[in-house]
């Protein structure tokens, strides 16, 4: 019997182990994938870009530029397809420290009226504490209006990992991971599991924001917040929660401009029990139907990576399949009609590839494809609905912000 006990035990301790290595390892991967050392400098140079469409068909894309030890966002814009891009152009007279790597980046999106709407975290002296700023342009780039923040919350603490979506009605929705919550249970003495969620919501263009509305207590600490929106074109929160006693699946919840509390739902099923944070966020979209389609990184039993499923109206979930190699990480996916677009990044030892499964018919059949490859570093991939079919933005070291179309046109 103690035999039995200690044999169980022993494998017990060995699961967890090759968990915790599984996700510091993909951590260390995720962190050589986006940056990496400049020889010369010993400097370490972030790749982390977003990138937006406007509607007469000019990208607009953000990231971080150095200048010695003063930092930017910089706006780039391309008017022949992303083939050739605009020299950088700071948002900002004033130098802010930037966070700009893969889970973590400036985010741009386009308003109603032409407007450019960029955020971007701000880390403070603090180790994990930042400020989620905004800045808008309301003249298509020529000028830019001073940062301001936008959570009512100033305390040095986590505001981090900011994500942005713009509603039908030009609402301006901005999320991110607090842990304002955390540390008042520890100063009561009391036990609290991870960060929280919370979000603002702009109906003004981005003059102000009202807040802080709380999604829910309990993410995980440093994976990206999927927004999309739904078939009624309300926004939807996808995120990875820490469900009791520490189960880290994903969960989701409508966003309200009330700031109406919405009810949470899980999302995936995995039961993945690890006291850790893997650096992995999840990526939502929905189709015309009401389909919710998502894509997400677990270890599942023995057998983790990245998976899909698509969930019916009502909620009833796919079986999920996974995507890749035991080493792909950093799935987007995106929806146009019935056509599904699923993308991720893939490093074979000696160069680093982005594939796809491409479906017509809203996820029932896939068709494999390649899309773009590269020998140095990279961002991770980011797709984009455009009125010419869905696009893969892609950020490398050696080639630049690359635009590749992934299905044609249409």
């Amino acid at each position: 019997m103690r035999a039995t006990n200690f044999s169980t035990l022993y494998r017990t301790v060995a699961a967890v182990c090759i968990l915790i290595a599984s996700a510091l390892s993909l951590d260390a991967r995720a962190q050589a994938g986006h940056a990496h050392h400049n020889v010369a400098t010993g400097k370490r140079i972030e790749l982390g870009t977003t990138v937006a469409l406007d509607a007469a068909g000019r990208f607009w894309a953000v990231s971080k530029e150095s200048a010695g030890d003063a930092q930017f966002v910089v706006l780039q814009s391309s008017d022949d397809g992303g083939r050739t891009w605009s020299s950088p152009v700071r948002i900002q007279k004033e130098p802010e420290a930037i966070a700009a790597d893969g889970e973590n980046r400036p985010k741009v999106t386009i308003g109603k009226q032409g407007e450019i709407f960029i955020t971007y975290t701000k880390p403070l002296a603090k180790p994990y504490t930042g400020e989620i700023r905004f800045v808008r342009s309301l003249d298509g780039g020529k000028t830019f209006l001073p940062p301001i923040t936008v959570h009512a919350n100033r305390d040095e603490i986590t505001h981090r990992f900011d994500s942005l979506v713009v509603d039908r009605s030009g609402r301006i929705y901005v999320a991110w991971i607090d842990k304002r919550d955390g540390i008042a249970a520890a100063a009561r003495k009391e036990t609290y599991r991870g960060a929280a969620l919370y979000y603002a919501v702009s109906e003004d263009g981005g003059a102000s924001f009202k807040g802080d509305i709380k999604i829910a207590d309990h993410s995980c600490e440093c994976c990206r917040i999927a927004l999309a929106l739904n078939q009624e074109g309300r926004p939807v929160a996808m995120w990875r929660h820490v469900f009791a006693p520490n189960v880290r699946d994903h969960a989701m919840a409508e966003l309200t401009h009330e700031g109406k509390a919405m009810p949470l739902s899980r999302a995936s099923f995995d039961n993945w029990r690890i006291d850790a944070c893997p650096h992995h966020g999840p990526s939502l979209a929905f189709g015309d139907d009401g389909t919710r389609h998502q894509v997400w990184f677990s270890m599942k039993d023995d057998d983790g990576g990245i998976f899909y499923a698509h969930a019916t109206p009502a909620g009833k979930l796919s079986t999920p399949i996974k995507l890749g190699a035991p080493n792909a990480e950093h799935a987007e996916v995106a929806v146009d009609g019935k056509r599904v677009v699923l993308a991720w990044k893939q490093f074979d030892g000696k160069s680093t590839a982005i594939f796809g499964k491409l479906s017509n018919d809203g996820g029932t059949t896939w068709r494999d494809q390649e899309l773009a490859r590269t020998e140095g570093a990279s961002d991770h991939p980011h797709l984009l609905n455009t009125p010419s079919g869905i696009l893969l933005a892609w950020r490398t070291q050696a080639e630049g912000i690359r635009i590749v179309h992934v299905q044609g046109e249409k």
